[in-house]
């Protein structure tokens, strides 16, 4: 199934509901274009909810991490959440989680936000 990337605005946090998989290919580049679109709007919290997401590949990974890189070269900033098993057990072993703010569930990360200065 392709990737699916829905968005809704919760306060000034951009929630950005992802269906499908992420691998290499046009998954990778709907990501990174959408990423680039909430940044060029001028968001600057965004949360990834991945919960949904059933596969992803090395490539995905990458995206995201590219995508973490983009944000915070425009002083925003990217935080996971809902992780499935199989993707926070991938984040873990790339050692990926101590890069990304990972959190339960959606609102969690909204809330998260609003708790940073």
């Amino acid at each position: 199934m392709p990737l699916n990337f829905s968005t809704a605005k919760v306060d000034s946090v951009v929630v950005a509901t992802l269906k499908g998989t992420i691998i290499g290919g046009g998954d990778t580049e709907v990501l990174m274009k959408r990423v680039k679109e909430l940044l060029d709007a001028g968001e600057t919290k965004i949360v990834l909810d991945l919960g949904q997401v059933n596969y992803m590949d090395s490539t995905g990974i990458g995206t995201l991490f590219r995508a973490a890189a983009a944000a915070a070269n425009k002083g925003a900033a990217i935080k996971l959440a809902n992780l499935t098993k199989r993707t926070h057990d991938i984040l873990q072993v790339t050692r990926l989680s101590e890069v990304f703010a990972i959190l339960d569930d959606p609102e969690k990360a909204v809330a998260s936000f609003a708790a940073e200065p």
